[in-house]
């Protein structure tokens, strides 16, 4: 029961959900998609303001949200040719609601990920 609450504090507001696979085939534009679900029980996270990024190599790339999921967002990582491992994880910048009368930006940064390039076969 105490890793719930360490992983809440560790992301901020809420947790993320990777459901990008493992290993993706290499493409000729070398961008790769990938996809996390955000979820939190915070009921002062203003949904509307969720501004989310995936983090590479020290660049963000912006994501949108999926199409019918209200939690879902997708968006690609770029890859250098022949780069075999890609590294990324995601931000999401937010407001929330608080005691004064403006509501206050954060930010939840998920677990670093990896991502394998596999060639065609």
């Amino acid at each position: 029961m105490l890793a719930l609450p360490a992983l809440l504090m560790i992301t901020g507001c809420g947790t993320f959900s990777n459901l990008t696979p493992l290993q993706q085939t290499r493409n000729a534009n070398n961008s790769y998609p990938v996809e996390v679900a955000f979820n939190s029980p915070d009921q002062t996270l203003r949904w509307d303001s969720i501004k989310p990024y995936v983090l590479v190599n020290g660049q963000l790339y912006e994501m949108h949200q999926t199409p019918l999921v209200t939690n879902r967002w997708e968006g690609f990582v770029p890859a250098m040719p022949g780069e075999n491992n890609i590294t990324y994880r995601y931000k999401f910048d937010y407001y929330y609601n608080s005691f004064s009368a403006k509501p206050k930006p954060n930010s939840a940064f998920s677990p670093a990920y990896n991502l394998q390039i596999v060639e065609p076969q």
